[in-house]
């Protein structure tokens, strides 16, 4: 195992937060408090910790509109993630971006946008100007299966290959694009193939696994730094809850989300691992267990509570003035 007992507690504290914050805001939608629409993150957790896990702060993320796991795991403030889904003004962005639209440039987080597919694009633009000017950054960006059929993404591909850019994309093929499935959708049906198209790398790796998840990024991310080029990996997983809140989930097989949870949960299996090989102790993870739940608690209690934008904020940010 290439990471540190420190390393794997983060990480696994990581992917506590990310649940147990989607966990509360399903019960919390369902109540009628969070204005507008969002796309839960449960089930993918090892997909955003194994990948921030590998990133520095020379390093961007771009992420899809199911935006609230990637946000927590590359680092932004768990208070302001919640206040900006409220739409609350000590929001992220100030609430006007809401759950979709989550930002933070001191972090590294691209952030989210509702373009399906366009920050692989924006990925391109970052990774050019990091290897231009010579960061040493590279950047990373996550799409989802049924961005993979967006024009945009195979533009982007081939642009960041031919520029040999320092851009890893990620392909979250969580199985449903909204309701469709990528059985049907994907010719080919493995997307990570579609890389030999554009002359780069492609990997597959189980997007349940962080241990997986790290080590093909561990891969992708030093190939990236080292001037290789850019790469794809598809990491094969389920959400757990439908495409947005509401979502009936008619077009799913009955039994599936809970034959995930009982067999192949990613924190679950993260916890098997570390405890059979004696990595971590059962009561390290408890105890993260019991303090990121009381978290949680004061973090939908301070959002519910936050002070909405004032209404001479209402155009901030909109027109840049030019002297």
């Amino acid at each position: 195992m290439s990471q540190s007992p420190e390393e794997l507690l983060a990480a696994y504290k990581s992917m506590r937060m990310m649940r147990d914050f989607e966990e509360r805001m399903h019960v919390e939608f369902a109540n009628g408090g969070v204005p507008g629409f969002v796309h839960l993150y449960a089930g993918q957790e090892a997909s955003a910790a194994g990948v921030c896990a590998n990133l520095t702060d020379k390093d961007v993320l771009l992420n899809t509109h199911r935006a609230h796991g990637p946000a927590i795991a590359r680092g932004a403030d768990v208070f302001a993630v919640a206040k900006e889904i409220y739409c609350r003004g000590e929001g992220l962005c100030r609430g006007r971006g809401g759950s979709a639209h989550l930002h933070d440039v001191s972090k590294g987080l691209w952030g989210a946008n509702s373009g399906v597919g366009s920050g692989v694009a924006l990925g391109c633009g970052a990774a050019l100007a990091f290897r231009n000017q010579n960061t040493g950054g590279i950047a990373v960006s996550l799409v989802g299966d049924g961005g993979a059929n967006q024009g945009v993404v195979s533009e982007a591909m081939n642009l960041a290959s031919i520029w040999q850019l320092p851009l890893v994309i990620v392909f979250e093929n969580n199985g449903y694009a909204e309701s469709t499935g990528s059985e049907y959708a994907i010719a080919g049906k493995d997307i990570y193939k579609r890389a030999a198209a554009f002359n780069m790398p492609g990997v597959v790796a189980d997007g349940h696994d962080y241990f997986a998840v790290y080590e093909v990024l561990k891969e992708a991310t030093a190939r990236a730094r080292a001037g290789g080029g850019p790469s794809v990996i598809e990491l094969k997983q389920r959400r757990y809850y439908g495409h947005f809140e509401g979502d009936a989930q008619s077009y799913r097989p009955p039994g599936e989300v809970e034959d995930y949870r009982n067999n192949k949960d990613c924190l679950l299996r993260f916890r098997e691992k570390v405890t059979a090989d004696k990595h971590l102790q059962g009561e390290q993870l408890d105890a993260i267990d019991k303090e990121v739940a009381a978290l949680i608690d004061q973090v939908y209690e301070q959002a519910k509570s936050a002070a909405l934008p004032a209404d001479e904020e209402l155009m901030l940010d909109i027109y840049a003035t030019r002297i």
